[in-house]
């Protein structure tokens, strides 16, 4: 509702829309609502005694209190460093930025790349706090449409045949936020021609794809190429409350974001990078703790599959084989329409409209399966069905 203060705000305020999930979150957290609406990580995995150990550790050494580098932590950077080059992408920690959340490295980027009017690229679905990440520099927003396969490339292909020119491309290639497809080999090896061959940047961003349960990995989005942007974080993997992420582009780009990110925070919080870079950098720790993580969500995963195949059998999914979401089409309803009858009959979700550019998902649901206990998802899903039907 505008108020006489309205009028002050500048024209990028006005126009700002707050996040459909977030306000949600607001209902979901009544007590008796199952939900499984959030993407928040399961607050049963956080490695809480290890964490208060190594943040001793960093206020006993006096670490971490001081003002530091823009770029981020040096012996931070070396790790991720490290852990990219072991993925298949040499880096260097001089193409590093440690940023605050994955959330703020996209926001700089769309900053230092896209100018009001700009052409930018995002699936459709697509992720909600990107695109309200990318809406403040005023871009057009071009949706292509993702299936089993992720981004369906030669959608792309045809619009830039029909002349679009995008500045960005954004992408989630494994497990993407809401649909959980993984972008397949084929998609990534033509999006990668196609962005050296129209000159886009693609943003391919990376926050669940330490959490697979099924199948192999399939490599990064072109490695070595200087035509994409890695942005990643620790969020889903450790806690999110420490708000450390990280990009990993060309010279020219880290140069860009870097000046940019001066003016926005000087540097993301030494104290959060210090204990970060005492947990990942004690030999072989990160990758048992990734390995607690896995078989945990993937019992809830199966739990949740398992409950809508017995209580809901006209739903139509694929079972995702990583990350925290389940995406769900019920045919003939209207999902935000439903979502007050379900909150009152004790369960949460997030409505497919708001994850749509172009496209008419209203049937369509996004569940999560990372902090409902696996023991609630038959109840859970009893009382969707309930509604539903």
């Amino acid at each position: 509702m505008a108020t006489s203060s309205t009028p002050r705000l500048s024209r990028q305020a006005r126009n700002a829309e707050s996040s459909a999930i977030r306000d949600l979150l607001r209902h979901a957290s009544r007590p008796g609502v199952l939900s499984l609406a959030g993407g928040l990580p399961a607050e049963a995995r956080f490695p809480v005694a290890e964490m208060a150990d190594a943040a001793a550790a960093v206020l006993r050494r006096g670490e971490g209190l001081q003002y530091g580098l823009t770029e981020g932590d040096a012996d931070l950077r070396e790790w991720i460093a490290d852990r990219h080059t072991a993925d298949g992408s040499l880096t260097d920690p001089g193409d590093i930025v440690v940023t605050t959340g994955s959330q703020q490295a996209l926001d700089l980027i769309a900053r230092v790349l896209v100018d009001p009017g700009d052409t930018v690229v995002v699936g459709d679905p697509c992720y909600v706090g990107a695109r309200q990440a990318l809406a403040a520099t005023q871009p057009r927003f071009v949706g292509i449409r993702v299936d089993h396969d992720g981004l369906v490339v030669d959608d792309l292909a045809e619009q830039l045949e029909g002349g679009i020119r995008p500045k960005l491309v954004y992408v989630v290639a494994n497990f993407d936020n809401p649909s959980g497809a993984v972008l397949s080999l084929e998609r990534r090896d033509r999006l990668v021609g196609l962005a050296e061959r129209y000159g886009f940047v693609i943003v391919e961003d990376d926050p669940y794809g330490a959490l697979r349960y099924d199948d192999e990995p399939v490599p990064e989005v072109g490695p070595g190429s200087d035509s994409v942007v890695r942005l990643r974080t620790i969020s889903k993997t450790l806690v999110p409350g420490l708000r450390v992420g990280w990009m990993v582009g060309p010279p020219w780009l880290v140069e860009a974001v870097t000046i940019a990110k001066q003016a926005v925070d000087l540097h993301t919080s030494t104290v959060a990078q210090a204990i970060v870079r005492e947990l990942v950098t004690r030999p072989g720790w990160f990758d048992a703790h990734i390995d607690t993580l896995r078989p945990w969500y993937r019992v809830q995963r199966d739990s949740l599959v398992s409950a809508l195949d017995h209580t809901l059998p006209e739903a139509e999914f694929s079972r995702p084989v990583g990350g925290m979401f389940l995406w769900l089409r019920i045919p003939g309803i209207d999902a935000a329409s439903v979502l007050p009858a379900a909150l009152d009959e004790g369960v949460a979700f997030v409505p497919g409209a708001a994850f749509a550019v172009h496209r008419d998902l209203r049937d369509h649901l996004r569940l999560s399966f990372a902090t409902v206990d696996s023991d609630q998802f038959a109840e859970a899903v009893r009382r969707l069905a309930h509604v539903v039907h």
